[in-house]
């Protein structure tokens, strides 16, 4: 296999990645790291030193990737599948890439951050990240006006940064009911068939997450 991708079923940002993966049908290994093993935290730290997946490894072209977006961008152009994640075009690509941001940053963020709070038993007040929540919510939902996915009619890596941030997000603080056309997206999001298999594919694992008990039971 050409490709080799160091993840964990239950991560956000592998869950990013391997949408983008099975949207195109991109053949690759998987090498599952436990940071209580060893030697799986000796062997991602060998690719990159930061510690931190995913990392894809091109075997054809010698060559270490790390960071979601980057990775997506990465393999779209160089192991091409049945449609783009991000447009040829130059302003279209570049609104992709805002929103795929936008995800990361402010969906994704505090949401980790509101997690990290009760892996460390801090009790912090958590209340600025749910009220961040609550802003990127509403502006995603106007984003989505009259169109299907959120830069438009195509689904982009932008949806795939989507995924995983309001599948975590919303067990914190749910969608409000309102926001309809969000409710929708997200919807349509839990019910693309790659988004399924990844969800699927992290179900022994969801018991680990520190918010278990507010994940659905339609995904457990």
């Amino acid at each position: 296999m050409k490709l080799t991708l160091y993840y964990h079923p239950l991560s956000s940002y592998c869950h990013k990645v391997l949408v983008a993966l099975y949207e195109n049908g991109v053949a690759f290994d998987k090498r599952l790291i436990d940071f209580g093993n060893e030697q799986d935290r000796a062997d991602l730290l060998a690719i990159w030193p930061i510690g931190k997946f995913p990392v894809i490894r091109d075997h054809a072209r010698q060559r270490d990737v790390a960071e979601s977006s980057i990775i997506i961008e990465y393999i779209d152009h160089h192991y091409p599948g049945k449609s783009r994640l991000l447009p040829n075009n130059f302003d279209a690509a570049l609104q992709v890439r805002l929103w795929d941001r936008f995800f990361d940053n402010y969906v994704h963020n505090p949401m980790q951050d509101i997690v990290n709070d009760r892996i460390r038993r801090a009790n912090g007040d958590m209340s600025p990240a749910r009220s961040r929540l609550q802003t990127a919510y509403q502006m995603i939902d106007k984003q989505l006006a009259a169109q299907p996915w959120i830069t438009g009619d195509v689904f982009s890596m932008a949806d795939c940064a989507a995924v995983p941030s309001l599948f975590y997000a919303t067990t914190l603080v749910p969608i409000p009911g309102d926001l309809t056309t969000l409710s929708a997206y997200f919807e349509r999001l839990m019910n693309r068939p790659s988004s399924k298999r990844v969800l699927e594919e992290a179900k022994p694992y969801l018991s680990m997450y520190p918010f278990a008990e507010s994940i659905p039971a339609r995904f457990r």
